[in-house]
């Protein structure tokens, strides 16, 4: 099947046979009222049974179900299940790992990029033909893009088209081995599946990609000077806020 627009459900009855190549979704985060309870003996549960109560690793295993034997699935999920263990959730994200070889690529989200949650998420990349040929079906790449984008308000945070040009090329580098994949403290890390093994299958990026190193040419006396200088802007600023709440207070009439 090629690629096209479907509408995902939960339900085992909406998408019957349907085997794709590409997948690209954004299910509810951490979702407690999918029928968890109705589903548990699903056939599509094939790296463990999710909770009832948090539908997130439902999601993934009804998304890999669908994929066709070469698939690719690109979902957004809540940040929390790269690290969850409770009810099952670690022995399923083991699986998948372990069992299943099946994740090609983690990505770390900034904060502040949905309007409708404030939810920490990642992007997950699922690869059906890991180990078909896969150059390397032996290793996950993180990214953690948590320092990228630009707030366009106090709550909104927008990537640029560089942004998600960086993360996306990072990405086909090192899946293809075509461009020059290196691995960048702080930003991206090829990681042998032996070391996430160690770390008992938690796939935060930081864990993984480190810190950035540090440029030479910071200048210590040039960042205070800024620094201090907005923050004396900062007290102007509250005096005369607070003149002006003086100001109203006093005409208020009792």
């Amino acid at each position: 099947m090629s690629t096209k627009e479907k509408t995902f459900s939960l339900s085992p009855s909406k998408l019957d046979g349907l085997k794709a190549d590409y997948v690209i979704a954004n299910p509810p985060f951490n979702d407690s009222d999918w029928s968890g309870e109705q589903l548990r003996g699903d056939g599509r549960w094939k790296y463990g049974i999710p909770p009832a109560g948090n539908a997130n690793f439902a999601w993934l295993q009804h998304f890999i179900f669908h994929l066709a034997p070469n698939g690719v699935a690109g979902v957004v999920l809540a940040k929390g299940a790269l690290t969850s263990k409770s009810s099952g959730e670690g022995d399923i994200r083991k699986s998948m790992i372990a069992d299943g070889n099946l994740i090609d690529c983690v990505v770390n989200l900034p904060a502040k990029l949905f309007l409708n949650t404030q939810i920490p998420a990642a992007l997950w990349f699922l690869n059906r033909a890991r180990n078909n040929g896969h150059p390397r079906k032996n290793e996950i790449l993180f990214i953690d893009a948590r320092n990228l984008g630009h707030l366009i308000n106090r709550r909104t945070r927008e990537l640029s088209g560089y942004d998600i040009d960086l993360i996306a090329k990072t990405y086909h580098d090192w899946r293809t081995s075509e461009g020059d994949y290196e691995d960048s403290k702080g930003f991206c890390a090829s990681v042998p599946l032996e070391r996430v093994q160690e770390l008992d299958y938690v796939l935060t990026p930081g864990r993984y990609v480190g810190l950035a190193e540090e440029e030479d040419d910071f200048d210590f006396a040039e960042r205070f000077a800024a620094l201090k200088a907005e923050f004396e802007a900062q007290l102007v600023e509250e005096a005369e806020l607070n003149k002006a709440i003086a100001e109203n207070l006093a005409r208020v009439k009792v």
